[in-house]
């Protein structure tokens, strides 16, 4: 991604807002690592546009208070997966 850092993470706030993403969906959007879209949105952000750093910051948390869920729905559809190709496979 070209551009200054500050144009970087006023950018990945304003994709995390407009999309509700997560840290890890920002980085893979943007072909950056998860630290950097972390680092980037709070702790330079924070300078940057305080506004917009209270709205990612809301944002981050709900996605993060909402994690044991999408990984445990995760779980069971890699289970499921298995369990189907387990069946297909005996017939």
């Amino acid at each position: 991604m070209k551009g200054t850092v500050e144009e970087r993470a006023t950018l990945l706030g304003e994709y995390i807002i407009e999309s509700r993403a997560t840290v890890r969906l920002a980085a893979k959007k943007f072909g950056i690592s998860k630290s950097t879209v972390h680092k980037d949105v709070s702790q330079r952000l924070r300078t940057l546009n305080p506004a917009l750093y209270r709205e990612v910051k809301e944002i981050m948390e709900h996605n993060k208070s909402e994690r044991h869920l999408r990984g445990g729905l995760a779980t069971k559809n890699k289970y499921l997966r298995l369990s189907t190709l387990k069946n297909m496979h005996k017939k």
